[in-house]
C-alpha cells in the first residue's frame, strides 16, 4: 500500500527508464548484457534521451520567431501586470485580513498545482505536434522535454517562461480591472477572493521556472535548494517519478504536493481509461512516436 513517503517508482525503475539528468552522458541503453559486441556498440550509440537523441534534435529546430514574438510579449504584458496589480493588492491591504490572505495563499498554491497537473497530463498524453497552431507551438515542447528532459536548463527566461505567463495574463487583466472599477467598499468585501486570485496567478505563471529548477542539478541559489529541500516547490526527486516512461504520473509540477493524493485514487489513469474508450485514441501515441526517432 502507498504512503506519502513511498515513491511510485523504485531507484531501479527511475535508473533503467529516465536519463540520469546529474550525469547526463550516461543516457544510452544500460542493457547490453548478451549481445554481440557489434550490437552493444550500436546501441550505445544510440541515445534514449538527450540533445543527440534525433526526435529531440527536429523538435528543438521546429521552435519559430514567431513563437519566440509571442513569448516575449506574453512575458512584458504579464510582469506588467504583476507589478500594477502587487501594488493595488498592497493599497487596499489591511493587516486584519493577514490570515486570509495565508488562507489565499495555501488554495492559490493548491489551485496552481492541479491546474499544472492538468495541463501537464493532457499536453503529454493527447494531440499531436502536427495539429495545426497548437501542435508545433504549444505541444512540441512536451515532446521535445521527454527525450531531452534537461533541454529546459538550456532555455533562457522567455523560452522557459513564455507559455505560463500567458496564462496568467486573463487573471491579472481580469483582477486590474476590478481594481480600477470597483469601489473600495466592494474591493474590501471581495479581498480575499482578489489576493486568492493574484497569488494562484503568480503560481501558474512561476510554474515553468520551478519546473525548470527541478532539472537543475548545478549552481541553483541556496534559497532554491532550501525550498526543494523542505518541499515547498517542486523537489528534483520527485519530479524523477514523472520522467520515467512512459511519463505516465506525477503531472503536477508547481509544488508536486498533489501528485500522491491523485495517484492514489487513481485520477489520471481513470481520465485515460474513459477517454480511450470514448474516442479510440491511445494515450501518449505522438510522445511514443517521437521518443522512438532514435537515429
Amino acid at each position: 500500500m502507498l504512503t506519502p513517503s513511498t515513491p511510485v517508482k523504485t531507484d531501479q525503475e527511475i535508473l533503467q527508464n529516465s536519463m540520469l539528468e546529474d550525469d547526463p552522458n550516461s543516457n544510452t541503453i544500460l542493457a547490453t548484457t548478451g549481445l554481440s559486441e557489434d550490437n552493444s556498440a550500436n546501441l550505445e550509440k544510440r541515445p534514449r534521451w538527450g540533445p543527440r537523441h534525433k526526435g529531440a534534435q527536429e523538435l528543438a529546430k521546429l521552435y519559430s520567431n514567431g513563437k519566440r514574438t509571442q513569448e516575449l510579449v506574453c512575458v512584458y504584458i504579464c510582469i506588467s501586470l504583476m507589478v500594477l496589480n502587487l501594488a493595488l493588492i498592497l493599497r487596499h491591504f489591511r493587516f486584519e485580513r493577514i490570515s486570509n490572505v495565508v488562507v489565499a495563499a495555501i488554495f492559490g498554491i493548491l489551485t496552481a498545482d492541479f491546474g499544472s497537473g492538468l495541463v501537464h497530463w493532457g499536453a503529454d498524453t493527447w494531440g499531436s505536434v502536427d495539429l495545426p497552431i497548437v501542435g508545433k507551438n504549444f505541444l512540441r515542447p512536451f515532446r521535445e522535454h521527454h527525450i531531452d528532459p534537461t533541454s529546459i536548463t538550456r532555455h533562457d527566461f522567455i523560452e522557459t517562461n513564455g507559455d505560463n505567463f500567458m496564462v496568467a495574463l486573463p487573471i491579472l487583466g481580469k483582477l486590474a480591472w476590478n481594481f480600477f472599477t470597483r469601489t473600495n467598499a466592494e474591493i474590501q468585501q471581495d479581498y480575499a477572493i482578489s489576493a486568492y486570485l493574484f497569488l494562484c496567478s503568480i503560481f501558474i505563471a512561476m510554474t515553468n521556472q520551478i519546473h525548470k529548477w527541478s532539472h537543475t542539478y548545478w549552481g541553483l541559489p541556496r534559497w532554491v535548494l532550501f525550498l526543494q529541500n523542505h518541499h515547498i516547490i517542486l523537489p528534483r526527486r520527485h519530479h524523477r517519478i514523472h520522467h520515467v516512461a512512459p511519463h505516465e504520473t506525477y503531472f503536477c509540477i508547481t509544488t508536486g504536493w498533489l501528485n500522491w493524493p491523485l495517484e492514489k485514487i487513481k485520477f489520471w489513469s481513470t481520465l485515460e481509461a474513459i477517454i480511450e474508450l470514448s474516442t479510440g485514441h491511445k494515450p501518449r501515441a505522438d510522445d511514443l512516436k517521437w521518443a522512438q526517432k532514435r537515429t
